[in-house]
């Protein structure tokens, strides 16, 4: 069998999208305001975190933006201490993701940042500069929103490196799977929302009994009819508590096995017991059912790259640079293969880049995105992924039955997508925990 080339990393998961996060601006009462005997509360330090800190005026400026999103959402709002505890601990999750990455030299330098927000800004029909104005004349500080996309940015790829691709899946768990297949229905989909209520990685039993306590406080409220969103923005400790837990349309085959087995219980509307997993307690409410068919085919594409690999040697923006020099060649003639051979650090590179014909989920979404947005014979710009800097050029296209190797290819993405979310967070649990952590919220 010859060695999986490194961008065949079926990652099927839909890693983080980079979502417009409108953040308030800080506000400060007028002093004018306030009698001599009720002084205003000066900023304090509301949790420690490794050797850094998050202070009042910052959980409350990221708590602004996060009303401003429920109320347009139209979700009733928690109450506002409930809210910031919520706010903190996800303030806190994503200091401990920056650090870690931070630690090991994982960065997004000011060229990277400026092509995602103009991709946001594209996305919202503006050009950067009707983008900044739009933010400020909504009260959101420019410099703050480049640093938090800089932030999400680098979470994602901390993510993608540390859990992504470690991920391995069997020959044996796809004979299982394919093997299952056979006694399910084909082409259920079901839209869940799930509350997280996240346990240490070494809790004791006096941790977990208060926790299943809330936990089940929270299962009473969303099965006597309470809205749910509003009680997974109060309760839930996974990152889409403010997205009201909503893990859109998937099939069973493509959850989480604790979702998976509760949602072929359940009736569109209804609410899970609550379940235990390594993470801690769950709840899962099934918003919907709809029926499909499996394909009977797919387009494939046979492509070729050069990739120039990012390490300690190498940084981004070099990696970028030297790609863009091989571009401007082959763009004035220069062959694509004999750059590939001289330039590319993958496995590839002897065959002259070629990859051969790719199917849908072969290759990792930043790959797979740049690759289906060409035409034959067309070459990409320079495109970003875990593995590092590439240039693509798509060959042709074509059209082909389903066949057993892709069925297998299916059932490998299929069972990435149901482990990742549980590897995830138990990684981030692990992070979490080995990371000096101090909660003041409740001082004063």
């Amino acid at each position: 069998m010859m060695p999986m080339n490194p961008i065949r990393a079926f990652s099927a998961l839909q890693r983080l999208m980079l979502i417009l996060i409108c953040l308030a601006a800080t506000c400060f009462s007028p002093l004018t305001a306030a009698a001599p005997q009720e002084p205003l509360e000066a900023d304090r330090i509301v949790a420690v975190v490794g050797d850094e800190v998050i202070t009042y005026v910052e959980l409350q400026g990221r708590l602004a933006s996060a009303l401003k999103q429920l109320q347009r959402q139209g979700t009733p709002l928690p109450p506002q201490d409930v809210l910031e505890r919520q706010m903190l601990e996800r303030l806190i999750m994503e200091r401990v993701q920056v650090r870690a990455a931070a630690e090991t030299g994982l960065r997004v330098d000011d060229a990277q940042l400026d092509q995602a927000i103009t991709r946001i800004a594209s996305g919202n029909r503006m050009n950067l500069t009707q983008f900044r104005q739009a933010l400020e004349k909504d009260g959101v500080a420019y410099a703050r929103f480049r640093e938090e996309i800089r932030n999400e940015i680098v979470m994602v790829r901390l993510r993608e490196r540390e859990v992504d691709s470690k991920l391995v899946i069997s020959d044996g768990e796809i004979d299982n799977y394919l093997a299952d297949q056979k006694n399910t229905g084909a082409g259920e989909e079901y839209q869940l929302a799930h509350i997280l209520l996240r346990a240490p990685e070494s809790a004791s039993p006096e941790q977990l009994q208060k926790l299943r306590q809330r936990g089940e406080q929270a299962l009473k409220r969303a099965q006597g009819g309470e809205n749910f969103a509003e009680l997974t923005a109060a309760f839930s400790d996974a990152p889409d508590a403010l997205q009201g837990g909503d893990l859109g349309w998937r099939a069973l085959d493509r959850m989480p096995a604790l979702y998976a087995e509760a949602a072929a219980r359940m009736q569109p509307g209804s609410v899970s017991d609550l379940l235990r997993s390594s993470a801690g307690f769950h709840i899962v409410k099934l918003i919907g059912k709809r029926g499909g068919s499996a394909p009977t085919s797919v387009q494939q594409t046979r492509a070729r790259h050069i990739l120039v690999r990012i390490n300690e040697v190498v940084s981004e923006a070099e990696a970028r640079r030297k790609l863009e020099t091989v571009r401007e060649r082959i763009v004035n003639g220069v062959d694509f293969a004999e750059q590939a051979r001289l330039y590319s650090q993958d496995g590839s590179a002897a065959k002259g880049g070629d990859l051969g014909w790719l199917n849908p989920g072969d290759t990792v979404p930043e790959f797979e995105r740049a690759m289906d947005a060409l035409k034959p014979n067309e070459l990409s710009p320079v495109v970003q992924s875990p593995f590092g800097m590439h240039l693509i050029q798509v060959q042709e296209r074509r059209e082909r039955d389903v066949s057993a190797e892709r069925q297998r290819a299916v059932a490998r993405q299929a069972l990435r997508e149901r482990k990742l979310d549980e590897a995830f967070q138990d990684w981030l649990r692990q992070l979490r925990d080995r990371t000096y952590v101090e909660n003041r919220l409740e001082e004063k």
